[in-house]
């Protein structure tokens, strides 16, 4: 077993390093020169060669793939071109709002689309599974921002019932916690309510088809053979069975927490990771870009290595690291 983690931390930290050197060669191959995102045209050749040499633009370029190398292994991602604050500052300042808005639509989006997959499978062929896959792929085919807008048209253009968006409504921020809550709350509704329509028939869909290929298994005629009620073989046979997988799409939908829903925030001008991410991007900010996608690297990975390691212990099928 300690091998078998060995080895996995070994992949992932080659995985990172190949990550963050193709991230770095995107950026030197892209013909356009940061600086004159940040430089005013009246500016001299002497002011923009200083600002060059500042940034380190004026090094030699293996001296800054090793610099940039050090510095995304040990998080110190340098100073963003559009604030000039630390990028690992800025990502923390809006981590919170981001975590907020996703970590409340993932969690929706779990409670709902698996319990209703299962659902589904228990009863396949019926009415209720035709009705929930049907319309979870319906809203899941359906473009996440078309939906979005069409909930900006109804309830906040026509109906009046919520604002348009951020996560604060104009004017004095309120001074007691109990308003702000339900400020936020009230922001916050619109845009997980989409979240949720717009991803909550691919987690049916996922967890349907895992529990009919799991309904098939010897064990679980063996159970049924036994004279086992229904309920029981669903649930405590069949249903365990099916937790690695389904863990595994959990653990893969942590990482998008940390680095936003570029769409969802940017119609809903929510002002979190995704939003900024997206200015980042049209206005060059290279070191801004380059440490959220690694960071998004870094959670990827990582959330990958945690769901193999579990897998040995949710699935006793499987035993990781021996040798057969």
């Amino acid at each position: 077993m300690k091998g078998y983690i060995a080895k996995k931390i070994a992949y992932a930290l080659i995985t990172l390093y190949i990550i963050a050197t193709l991230n770095f060669v995107i950026f030197q191959i892209i013909p356009v020169d940061p600086t004159t995102m940040m430089v005013d045209p009246r500016w001299t050749l002497e002011l923009k060669e200083a600002l060059k040499r500042q940034w380190g633009l004026d090094q030699p370029l293996g001296v800054r793939y090793v610099r940039y190398i050090t510095n995304m292994f040990t998080l110190s991602f340098g100073y963003s071109f559009m604030s000039k604050k630390p990028v690992i500052v800025e990502i923390s300042d809006r981590l919170g709002n981001t975590l907020i808005l996703l970590g409340s639509g993932l969690v929706a989006t779990v409670i709902l689309g698996i319990p209703l997959g299962i659902l589904a499978a228990s009863k396949r062929g019926s009415k209720l599974d035709v009705l929930a896959i049907g319309g979870g792929l319906f809203t899941w085919g359906v473009p996440a921002f078309f939906i979005q807008l069409l909930f900006l048209l109804l309830f906040c253009n026509y109906l009046g019932w919520f604002p348009f968006g951020g996560m604060r409504s104009p004017g004095k921020p309120p001074e007691d916690t109990l308003t702000l809550i339900i400020t936020t709350v009230h922001h916050l509704i619109l845009p997980v309510t989409t979240l949720v329509l717009a991803e909550f028939g691919s987690w049916a869909l996922y967890s349907r088809n895992i529990m009919l290929d799991t309904l098939t298994q010897d064990f679980i005629v063996t159970a049924r053979a036994k004279g086992l009620k229904e309920r029981s073989v669903l649930f405590g046979h069949a249903l365990r069975a099916t937790l690695p997988p389904i863990l595994t799409m959990v653990a893969l939908s942590i990482p998008p927490l940390f680095t936003g829903a570029i769409i969802t925030e940017y119609v809903f001008t929510w002002p979190g990771i995704g939003y900024w991410f997206l200015t980042s991007m049209l206005k060059l900010d290279y070191p801004a870009v380059q440490g959220l996608l690694f960071i998004y690297a870094i959670l990827t990975v990582g959330a990958n290595f945690i769901s193999d390691i579990l897998y040995g212990f949710l699935d006793p099928r499987i035993r990781v690291g021996v040798r057969r």
